[in-house]
């Protein structure tokens, strides 16, 4: 259990001896240990100490009295959800502090010595009534949720190793972006919260395409509440990143290597998105907003127990949002509905079961953006609000997920969980896009339009099951997980006709109109992909001593591709290919080892290998050979306030064989219209730092900040992926007021990355290098709600405060590009039942 101990009256405030170590940690340098006695004296639990604790959720404010106070305390979140509390002001002993705090909530904090307290119900007054037993599930329980905490820091999870485990205790680089830090950002989509996300760099590549990068490698895995999904990136049918966020509790993010739990893949990462489950009291809340663009929001969110007995309880939530955007004649609409059941079968035995329905219907949007080119091989200059994209496009995504989650407790000590999960989405396309060639600086001629119409559907199964708990052996308590997971992934692109794709156009006079694409024209292209892999993975955590962890562990996959791909269009020669792979019995083992110097500070190391297939092709028409290597990494995780403020750092080194970078100036022979050549990097090396810190500075106070670096270079030491930024830094911190002000929150930010960059070559532009850059940039970003009462408040969002112009990726592909979203505001009001 973490704990908090209390600090001497005669020693400096635990703030700055945090924020000491922190910066000594994040420095790598070594931690500065106080003195055990100095911070084991409990005389000022009994003491009367000021406190000016707001009002809020239970939960919250006992968070905030325990970090005050200098205690730990242990609870179950189910205990305080959908309970508020008034808050603390005065002076009070930690008795009299929980007992004012619990006033009528049915609660008690019992002492459990050393400074620690337990939360549970209060006993029944008639002996002859069964009394509940104590609840005792840890700050570090698995699966813990976010929502009602206030905090910007999770201190559970399994992402890594499937293994129950604080952040701390893992070993490897994971961002937490918490409930209350969602509804602080206002983040209702995936890109703006990767975005906001440590060591994550989005590149928009069109108004609804984009790439999410980490550590310089395209993330292509997502997780739903830990069940493997696939992202082909070579295809804009990818509804996982199209999700609203009002149905989640919390996004997990981890950097480098998965191989253990995802098999193939980049050592970029994976994200993990944890659904909202239902809740054991009725809560829920209500709200509207309004913002710039003419964009308006709804949402319903309702949660708690169905029948009287809380055995079944359930949860619905609901939102809609819609309106115009910066980019010219570009709106977007996006609805959401989500309805899960979870039910105690037994005393052992839950049985979780959901439904999602989204659907994205955006009008007039591009799928590239501007040319960023002009036919003298200068990078081109557009507004942010030009539009690439004619007034009629669409590009509708409609999605189902249905899912289910069946736990069962062995004993007190080992359970078994079986997960599933199907999705199937189907989009219908129209559109043509100014992004084909390069315009004449002078006149704006020489751009074709790319595009035509079509549809997509695709269909992916994903299963997962496991057996996980400790046993005793050698006298101590050890970890170990089995477990077998399976997807299927099937994206069907269904022929698309065109009568638009290489119609000449002016880009300086077209005004986005061009006649619609007719069905019964020529066929455009055919793209039909298919994936599967499975495998079975094992996890061990061994304790061979009180502040040592071994963790080893290995995973057998197998692996089956196929590609087909038909083009066919009045400028070019008709072309197909058909690109299959298999592998089979691919091992790839895991380690780790974390080591506490206390019980705040661990250092950690790691080892994961790296296996990706590779779909494209060199010089000679060859498909490239799977990726491989090894990702390494050290690092030094913090905990300070009982887990409330976090901090990481960490050094990273990549290496890899076969990866697969553009062959500048050669093409695929036999490719119409000319697809670029790739070539194989032998001894490619990605080296990096990540530093990271999250959580409760004050009571009111929380704080997101990190700093990330990569580069990744050839054998030769040149470097490579150079459309990923080498520095980027991230902070939002918001802090609600003491006092008569106590209703009143502040709240603001910056990402900053340095400058990217590619060179590259175009078949329509013989003898000509494109150099393309987008400079380093930052981007403020303000918060302020205020409580108009308990349930009713209202929250403002000002986003790119100074109204900052910037390319938000290059597309080395089209040799286009798209700017961010200008300045803009949303205010939300906000009604808790």
């Amino acid at each position: 259990m973490p704990r908090v101990k209390p600090a001497s009256p005669n020693r400096p405030h635990p703030l700055s001896i945090a924020l000491r170590q922190a910066c000594l940690g994040l420095a790598l340098s070594t931690p500065v240990l106080l003195p055990a006695t100095a911070l084991a004296q409990t005389s000022t639990q009994a003491a009367p100490r000021h406190y000016d604790i707001p009002a809020g959720p239970l939960g919250t404010t006992l968070s905030r009295f325990a970090g005050a106070a200098g205690v730990v305390l242990s609870f179950d979140a189910s205990l305080t959800a959908g309970k508020e509390s008034a808050g603390l002001q005065g002076s009070f002993s930690v008795p009299a502090g929980f007992a004012r705090l619990l006033e009528a909530s049915g609660l008690e904090a019992l002492p459990q010595g050393s400074g620690s307290y337990l939360l549970r119900r209060l006993p029944p007054r008639n002996n002859s009534e069964t009394t509940l037993g104590e609840v005792q599930v840890s700050a570090s329980a698995p699966g813990e949720p976010t929502e009602n905490t206030g905090a910007y820091t999770s201190r559970s999870t399994s992402t890594a190793t499937r293994l129950p485990m604080s952040l701390r205790e893992t070993p490897q680089s994971v961002s937490v972006i918490t409930r209350q830090r969602i509804e602080d950002e206002n983040l209702t989509s995936v890109e703006t919260l990767l975005d906001r996300t440590p060591g994550i760099s989005v590149q928009n590549l069109g108004t609804s395409r984009y790439g999410i990068l980490s550590r310089g490698y395209s993330i292509d895995n997502y997780q739903f509440d830990g069940v493997l999904t696939a992202a082909d990136t070579g295809t804009q049918n990818v509804p996982q990143s199209q999700a609203d966020l009002v149905i989640y509790d919390r996004v997990e993010i981890l950097r480098g290597a998965t191989g253990l739990l995802t098999g193939a893949g980049d050592p970029s990462g994976t994200i993990n998105m944890i659904r909202k489950k239902p809740s054991r009291a009725f809560q829920g809340h209500a709200g509207v907003g309004i913002g710039s663009w003419n964009r308006s929001r709804l949402e319903l969110d309702v949660a708690g127990p169905i029948n009287a007995a809380g055995t079944l309880r359930g949860r619905f939530v609901g939102a809609h949002e819609e309106g115009d955007t910066h980019i010219d004649h570009y709106q977007q609409k996006r609805s959401v509905l989500y309805g899960v059941l979870e039910a105690d079968l037994s005393e052992r035995t839950l049985l979780t079961a959901g439904l999602e329905y989204q659907n994205n219907d955006p009008r007039g949007g591009t799928a590239t953006g501007m040319p960023l080119f002009y036919s003298d091989g200068r990078q081109t200059h557009f507004s942010p609000s030009e539009n690439a994209g004619a007034r009629w496009n669409r590009d509708q995504l409609e999605g189902y997920n249905a899912f289910a989650h069946l736990e069962h407790r062995l004993t007190d000590n080992w359970s078994v969980k079986l997960s599933a999960n199907h999705l199937y989405s189907k989009r219908s396309f129209a559109g043509a896009d100014a992004s084909w060639g390069f315009p004449d600086r002078d006149s704006g001629d020489g751009v074709r339009l790319y595009g035509g119409m079509g549809s997509a559907v695709q269909r992916q199964t994903g299963f997962d099951a496991n057996i996980q708990g400790s046993f005793e052996a050698w006298g101590r308590r050890h970890d170990l997980v089995l477990g077998f997971n399976w997807s299927d992934y099937d994206n069907q692109h269904e022929p698309a006709y065109d009568d638009v794709e290489g119609r000449s156009i002016n880009i300086f006079t077209w005004d986005n109109q061009t006649a619609k694409p007719q069905a019964q024209a020529e066929k455009l292209m055919d793209y039909d992909s298919w994936m599967k892999q499975y495998g079975s993975y094992a996890a061990l955590r061994l304790r061979p001593r009180d502040d040592l962890a071994l963790i080893i562990g290995a995973r057998s996959s197998s692996y089956r591709y196929r590609l087909s791909n038909q083009y066919a269009v009045a400028a070019f020669a008709p072309y197909s290919s058909v690109t299959e792979m298999r592998e089979d019995g691919v091992v790839t083992p895991y380690a780790g080892i974390v080591y506490d110097l206390n019980d705040s500070h661990a250092l950690y190391a790691s080892y994961t290998s790296i296996f990706k297939p590779q779909s494209v092709r060199d010089r000679n028409g060859a498909v490239l050979d799977p990726r491989e290597g090894d990702n390494y990494e050290i690092g030094l995780k913090s905990e300070f306030f009982g887990g409330r403020l976090t901090t990481a750092v960490a050094l990273y080194q990549i290496r890899q064989n076969n990866l697969a970078e553009e062959d500048v100036g050669h093409t695929v022979p036999g490719t119409s219209p000319v697809q670029t050549a790739y070539r194989a990097v032998s001894g490619a090396r990605t080296q990096g730092v990540d530093m990271e810190l999250n959580g409760e500075l004050l009571p009111g106070w929380q704080l997101g900040a990190s700093y990330n670096y990569s580069s990744t270079e050839d054998a030769a030491g040149e470097r490579i992926r150079t459309t990923f930024p080498r520095h980027m830094a991230k902070l939002w911190t918001a802090y609600r007021l003491p006092g008569q002000w106590n209703r009143l929150t502040l709240g603001g930010g910056m990402n900053w990355q340095s400058r990217i960059h590619y060179s590259g070559t175009d078949w329509q532009l013989p003898g000509i290098t494109l150099k393309g850059e987008q400079p380093a940039y930052s981007v403020v970003n303000l918060m302020a709600r205020y409580e108009i009462s308990k349930q009713l408040s209202a929250t403002l969002n000002i986003n790119n405060l100074f109204d900052k112009e910037y390319l938000q990726g290059l597309d080395s592909t089209f040799h286009t590009g798209i700017y961010a979203p200008t300045r803009n505001a949303m205010l939300n009001l906000r009604y808790n039942f």
